[in-house]
């Protein structure tokens, strides 16, 4: 019964009947918690660092719950991963969601069953399978040709002296070292499947152009229009611009295909890792990755099973989702300002607003009473606006606080 955390107010913050308002109160700081519980257990204590690194954090208490460290989906995902690894079970991300804090994760480990299969490089057939998420992008590229919006560009300011020849070298290096980045996408007998290419067909040319400030803005758009053709092109596009003996800017292009928002870390690193040592006129020295994503391909078609067999775990995703899915209209009919294309253009723009704080401290306060994330809150809300806006009443909303829109979006 000792709270966690112990925050100094001033004064409390109320209603305008006099009540405490519980959720203008601000997020505690566990971070400073003196008193936090400590592990009880060696387990507890592997359960707290896993938390503890993946939150980027020093330390962690056995009663800190994971969401109010700053937690959401995506790190879930990594948490839920580390603790497949590390305690040989398989754990479902809902597991955290329901008991979030370490102490009562441990008893959800306890009763898990064990973990499947671990992801390990294998023999590889003749024909590589992809994915289901590749097989999802190469069928959008080959349904949407060059209009596929599914790029990732990286726009990097350089300053000081830029050795051109080493950074050439680097963008081989990093080609060299993720499969991934020199992967096409082929058909054979009308099967799709996975090409890994040799590293000098698949690294980029450095495409270099001198501009002004001014230009530059235009020259990125430029530079990332131009799609992707998955059976020829490789993932990975680079072009340097020079708008100063010692200012540049270098754009990379990476097809989603290839990468997402957390291939940008690796990739980043890598690249600047490479890039050093080719300074020194030296490749990098580093240890092989263990595996690649083609390991990977052939690891989640041998644990998802076929199709073809309704028991598998592939074929019971299929069919939750048609179920689910099952009568929704192909668009949301919204009230717009101007008529919808007939040809999706995917132009749009950027619109940037604030959150007061007052709504901010709200929103947490409805993340903690709900044990859910703030995604899942602001998801909840936009939910509820579109029902409202008339886009209908059976918008799947993903969340556990589904049947509470209304109140999220109070």
């Amino acid at each position: 019964m000792v709270p966690a955390a112990f925050v100094a107010l001033e004064t409390l913050p109320v209603t305008t009947n006099g009540k405490v308002d519980r959720r203008a109160l601000p997020a505690p700081d566990y971070g400073a918690a003196a008193t936090r519980r400590a592990p009880r257990t060696p387990e507890e204590r592997t359960l707290c660092e896993i938390f503890a690194e993946v939150l980027g954090l020093a330390e962690v208490g056995i009663d800190d719950s994971f969401f109010d460290l700053g937690g959401h989906s995506l790190l879930a995902t990594r948490l839920v991963s580390r603790v497949r690894s590390g305690f040989g079970v398989e754990l479902a991300v809902r597991s955290l969601f329901e008991a979030p804090t370490p102490a009562r994760l441990m008893a959800a480990i306890a009763g898990a069953a064990r973990a499947r299969t671990p992801l390990r490089p294998v023999e590889r057939p003749e024909f590589i399978p992809m994915s289901y998420g590749q097989h999802r992008l190469w069928f959008l590229n080959r349904l949407e040709g060059a209009a596929s919006p599914y790029k990732i560009p990286i726009a990097l300011r350089l300053t000081g002296h830029l050795d051109r020849e080493a950074l050439r070298a680097a963008l081989g290096d990093v080609v060299d070292r993720h499969e991934a980045l020199r992967t096409v996408f082929r058909e054979t007998g009308g099967t799709p499947h996975q090409v890994v290419l040799g590293t000098d067909a698949a690294t980029p040319d450095l495409t270099m152009e001198t501009v002004t400030e001014e230009e530059l803005p235009e020259a990125l758009l430029r530079a990332v229009a131009p799609g992707f053709d998955l059976a020829v092109d490789p993932p990975l596009r680079a072009t340097l611009y020079a708008l100063g003996p010692d200012r540049h800017v270098l754009l990379l292009v990476l097809h989603h295909i290839a990468g997402d928002g957390w291939s940008m870390g690796p990739l980043a690193r890598d690249f600047s890792l490479a890039y050093t040592a080719r300074l020194g006129g030296e490749a990098p020295e580093r240890d092989p990755l263990p595996v690649s994503y083609a390991d990977y391909s052939l690891w989640q078609r041998q644990v998802m099973g076929g199709e073809d067999d309704p028991d598998s775990p592939i074929s019971r995703q299929l069919a939750f989702w048609t179920d689910a899915l099952a009568g929704l209209p192909d668009e949301l009919e919204l009230p717009a300002d101007r008529s919808r294309p007939a040809v999706a253009t995917y132009q749009g723009g950027t619109l940037m607003f604030r959150l007061e704080p007052e709504l901010h401290h709200g929103l947490l306060g409805l993340v903690r009473d709900n044990e859910a994330s703030l995604f899942m809150v602001v998801q909840a809300g936009l939910a509820a606006l579109l029902t409202r806006l008339g886009a209908g009443t059976d918008i799947p909303l993903g969340s556990p606080i589904a049947g509470r829109t209304d109140e999220a979006l109070d």
